[in-house]
């Protein structure tokens, strides 16, 4: 009942609640009232994981349940038992369980919004085609793909089907590694004059795919992409040329591909890296030498973390609850924002081009130019 324009608190109570339940988002004018304005709540991007390996299973799914952004709501897998798996375990839609030979079908599911593809490498140019044709955005894993050839066919199909496209560099989303790449933007410790990066660890399975060449097997696509890219982010530049060498101390086991990768990367500049991968070993290093002194991380692509420190003896050690979870929302961020993603396609891209000459370098036995 309004009396002398003004509401009873009764009236008041009803209006509002009137109000509430049927303009929800909507801005209220009314002489008595302030104006009001109820946010609806922003809408979760739905992900379907492509592959259910370890990465999906014990890592990308425990942490898309952390995620703010985004949430796991579909899978695409060849097994029909662990479909049903993980159709239990996380509540998943029957509409929304893809396999490999219906997989397209997905574009006719808007539940989904984004497709990441977390397959062996020789796989990933495939399905994150597919998937930008289905109109889904696109998360692939690292490598980004065999060559730069099959990477630039990932672009490009993004680019047709105008769906947003990166590749999974966790480290480039985990503060420690922002903060030397600060650094360095900032010339903290003057300079950077040489770079050095080690990733690796003992790989004891025998008949994996990263034992497998038609697979995309090799040290080099897997654990390489790490150092590589960090002596690419720790530099700020783009290398001219590598010396290469592979090797194993498993020969039994690594009959196709090599087991360890050792490589020297030129820069402008007289700029220098030096870059080694191991199946054999473990290891976990970046270390930046600047012309006012250095720092490291070690490790410097932990999934439990990073760390380090610097020459003049502080510590680096900002501390985040999940990488990965922090990834996905960064690019979930990127899409609902239409901003552009910090890792796209193109610095995978970079990276294939650089594997490619190291092995032309191992395989010329020489120092060879990355065109």
């Amino acid at each position: 009942m309004i009396i002398n324009n003004n509401i009873t608190m009764i009236d008041r109570r009803k209006f509002l609640k009137q109000t509430l339940a049927g303009a929800a988002g909507v801005t209220l004018a009314h002489p008595a009232l302030p104006n009001i304005f109820f946010p609806q709540k922003k809408k979760k991007l739905g992900v379907a994981l492509v592959g259910l390996g370890y990465y999906s299973t014990d890592i990308l799914a425990p942490s898309l349940q952390l995620t703010e952004e985004c949430e796991l709501v579909g899978i695409v897998t060849g097994t029909p038992a662990k479909a049903e798996k993980w159709k239990a375990q996380y509540k998943l839609a029957d509409q929304n369980i893809y396999n490999y030979e219906n997989f397209d079908s997905i574009a006719n599911n808007p539940a989904i919004d984004v497709i990441y593809v977390v397959l062996p490498p020789s796989m990933h140019m495939e399905y994150s085609v597919r998937a930008a044709k289905a109109g889904k955005h696109v998360w692939c894993e690292k490598p980004m793909a065999m060559t730069v050839k099959e990477c630039q066919s990932m672009i490009d199909a993004c680019n047709k089907n105008k769906v947003s496209l990166s590749i999974g560099y966790r480290v480039h989303h985990e503060p420690n590694t922002q903060r030397i790449i600060q650094f360095r933007k900032d010339q903290t410790y003057g300079k950077v004059i040489s770079a050095e990066a080690e990733a690796g660890y003992f790989e004891g399975r025998t008949n994996h795919w990263k034992q497998q060449k038609k697979m995309g097997g090799g040290v080099m696509y897997d654990m390489g992409v790490y150092p590589l890219n960090a002596l690419r982010y720790a530099t700020g530049l783009e290398p001219i040329a590598v010396t290469a060498i592979a090797s194993t101390t498993r020969p039994q086991i690594y009959t196709e591909v090599e087991e360890t990768i050792q490589f020297d990367l030129d820069f402008n500049g007289g700029v220098t890296g030096k870059g080694e991968a191991s199946f054999g070993k473990s290891m976990n290093t970046l270390k930046v030498n600047c012309s006012k002194g250095w720092y490291k991380l070690s490790p410097f692509q932990g999934y439990s973390g990073n760390k380090g420190e610097t020459s003049d003896g502080k510590i680096i050690n900002i501390q985040i609850p999940n990488q990965q979870a922090k990834q996905m929302d960064d690019d979930a961020l990127s899409i609902k924002n239409k901003t552009p993603m910090l890792v796209p396609g193109e610095e995978g891209l970079k990276d294939i081009r650089v594997v490619e000459a190291i092995y032309r370098s191992v395989a010329q036995k020489g120092k060879v130019t990355i065109g």
